[in-house]
């Protein structure tokens, strides 16, 4: 680290002097390591995408540094199958859906250990900087990874962040990035990471990042429905964010066989939540502000006995404060306030037993407590509030068969809840068993080219809010039930020394959700119900390529895209008007990608987001479309060598070059042009 002290003096004026900055991580050749009993298995990330017996996709650091990605929510819409509902600017909510199945089907795991809001049972993405991610990776169905907790087989798909670790090099000096960005709107967004290795058996961590923007950027405010004719160009409003992060984490390597870890993670924002843009209101109309404090402590002990024997321990205390103020509310007060507080105590073991070559079997049981409790300026409702506790137990059993051509995982979770109130009526206790079952062949020994399915039978819970939010919710509802059919077929092979790769995936499948909650309704338009009337027929496919040429020694080609089509009918009803008709926010085709170009000189990436027409309702009528919609994003990078262990990275990017006006959510537009500049200091 003293080779870079004289650069400390002048770090900080060189990064003012910059309007901006992406994190770029150190260029190396991305693995995945596995550990089975002392022998240690090292693959290339895209391996294990191939040879996944369900869908898997997945995105490392230096794929991250070529999207055009702030944040999570950003890199999410790059994968295949995947919405995002996004309402727009940087402190809009963001949530993501896989394969049209919503997204509180969709459990959000950090370094291993699932994220909740047991409120919404929707977790907004857009808390999640990609500052301190070292790979991000979806799975439909589950991870052929059978020695993990519970709980990570409870969802019809798994949105997985792992952070970076404070292992990685060789080196035992303080080594880390300090970044800034800036552009657009206001876009402030330095931070920190540091990294530090003690002893050969210590090492800890540290991520810390400020984020701030006024958000304000102009629009077109169209006068008719359909999005065209006449308009009046609007500024944004209400679409302040401010956002502090701090993580850090402390791990262990005490032998080859012993490892552990203990992180620590506090989250504040604060932030405007724009309202839906409506024709003569535009003035003072979004008004609604909201305060979010975050807060957990988790640690991990991995424990490998011996060749035959492992375990794991997962804990986990999370507690979250939500203030939602709204000064324009249609009240006696003129205003509404409410605050909620969220707890979860998490508990889980895992053990996996290799009972012969190539097979191998676990057991997992995971214990969660969650409770939750409301504050609102009626004393009334405050006292009325149910504050529910649910209480939860996962036990699964899974077995894994590896052959050279073959593979095979077998799961079945039981899950069982309790509920308690402290006002009305306890939903009733309920007790599920839930099947997995995957299959991938190789049929051929020559060629790289596998055969896969599966099947996945699961339910998610109804949230707090379907079940005690006050004249709405319904203590009686029963969970959604969701069948996953996936029949695929990936390829990969290495056509010559100066075309070392080729891969193509393509996935068929059909998803069933049963007794999908809704909102009708009841005697006015005030007061709506919860109910069990819903069913989703859903079809579809997805479509992968990733490629990359080697020019000349000097010069590289990296190209990758996804295609999705996606037939979300709802059949619920043949007497409905929306029965046969696509769910809303679903375009039936979408896609993108993406075009690197590696130089010594200068990175350039070209990367494209498409969606086809969606509906905003569950009528399909003109009236009720949103038009199809592209977004381009262009970015340069240069990478300045400084001192032998100093590295300067300044990168600038353009994003929805064409300017084009959209909405993925009706009323919500999404920002036109804009620009970030960054820069990172390696050390």
């Amino acid at each position: 680290m003293h080779v870079c002290s004289g650069i400390y003096k002048v770090l900080p004026f060189l990064l003012l002097s910059l309007t901006g900055l992406v994190r770029a991580d150190e260029k190396q050749d991305t693995t995945r390591h596995y550990q089975i009993g002392e022998i240690t298995i090292t693959e290339h990330s895209r391996s294990a995408e191939l040879r996944s017996s369900a869908p898997l996709q997945l995105l490392n650091s230096r794929e991250l540094q070529q999207l055009n990605a702030l944040q999570v929510s950003d890199a999410v819409k790059y994968f295949s199958g995947v919405t995002v509902k996004d309402y727009g600017g940087i402190g809009g909510l963001k949530t993501v859906s896989v394969r049209s199945l919503g997204a509180s089907h969709t459990a959000v795991s950090y370094d291993g250990i699932v994220v909740t809001d047991n409120q919404t049972g929707q977790m907004d993405i857009g808390r999640f900087s990609l500052d301190n991610v070292a790979t991000l990776s979806l799975h439909n169905g589950q991870s052929d990874q059978i020695f993990q907790p519970a709980r990570q087989f409870g969802s019809a798909a798994v949105l997985s962040i792992r952070s970076r670790s404070p292992f990685e090099g060789s080196s035992d000096q303080l080594q880390g990035t300090l970044t800034m960005k800036s552009g657009s709107f206001g876009l402030y967004n330095p931070s920190l990471f540091l990294r530090k290795k003690f002893n050969p058996v210590l090492a800890a961590t540290l991520s810390t990042e400020w984020l701030g923007s006024h958000g304000r950027y102009p629009y077109r405010l169209y006068y008719h429905p359909s999005g065209q004719g006449e308009y009046s160009t609007e500024v944004r409003s209400n679409t302040d964010v401010n956002n502090l992060r701090i993580e850090t984490a402390l791990h262990a390597h005490f032998s080859e066989k012993k490892t552990g870890w203990i992180k620590l993670y506090y989250y504040n924002a604060e932030r405007g939540l724009p309202g839906a843009t409506i024709l003569y209101a535009t003035e003072n109309f979004s008004t609604q502000r909201l305060r979010d404090r975050t807060f957990f402590a988790r640690a991990n002990f991995n424990h490998t006995i011996n060749s035959i024997w492992s375990w794991q321990w997962n804990g986990n205390f999370h507690r979250s404060y939500v203030q939602y103020t709204d000064t324009a509310y249609l009240n006696q007060q003129g205003r509404q306030e409410s605050k909620y507080y969220q707890q979860e105590a998490y508990s889980s073991l895992s053990v996996l037993y290799r009972a012969l070559p190539g097979l191998s079997l676990s057991f997992s049981s995971d214990g969660i407590i969650g409770t939750m409790d409301a504050e609102f300026e009626n004393d009334d409702l405050t006292s009325a509030f149910a504050q529910p506790a649910r209480y939860t137990w996962l036990n699964v059993v899974a077995a894994k068969y590896v052959s050279t051509n073959f593979m095979t995982t077998a799961s079945i979770l039981s899950s069982y809840i309790h509920e308690t109130v402290h006002a009305g009526s306890a939903a009733p206790s309920r007790h599920r068993l839930s099947p997995y079952l995957s299959i991938t062949w190789k049929p051929f020994d020559q060629h790289d080219l596998r055969l896969r399915a599966f099947y996945k039978n699961i339910f998610r819970m109804p949230t707090f809010n379907d079940l005690y939010y006050a004249r709405v919710g319904n203590s009686l509802l029963q969970p959604e039930i969701t069948d996953q059919f996936n029949a695929g077929i990936s390829w990969t092979t290495a056509p010559s020394s100066w075309w070392p790769f080729v891969s193509v995936t393509a996935d068929l499948y059909h998803n069933s959700v049963q007794d999908k909650i809704i909102a009708l309704p009841t005697k006015n338009i005030f007061e709506w119900s919860m109910q069990n009337l819903g069913h989703v027929s859903i079809n579809g496919l997805d479509l992968t390529t990733e490629t990359s040429f080697a020019v000349n020694e000097k010069l590289g080609i990296v190209l990758g895209g996804t295609y999705s089509y996606q037939q979300a009918l709802d059949v619920t009803d043949p007497k409905n008007g929306s029965y046969q008709h696509q769910i809303p926010y679903t375009p039936r085709t979408s896609g993108s990608g993406r075009v690197g170009l590696e130089t010594p000189w200068v990175d350039v990436s070209y990367t494209l987001l498409w969606s086809g027409k969606r509906y905003a309702t569950t009528e399909n009528y003109a009236e009720n479309r949103l038009p199809a919609y592209s977004d381009h994003g262009l970015s340069a990078a240069r990478e300045f060598r400084i001192a032998p262990s100093c590295r300067l990275n300044i990168r600038a990017e353009l994003t929805n070059i064409m300017n084009e006006n959209y909405a993925i959510v009706r009323w919500y537009p999404m920002p036109g042009r804009a620009y970030r500049i960054s820069a990172a200091f390696h050390f």
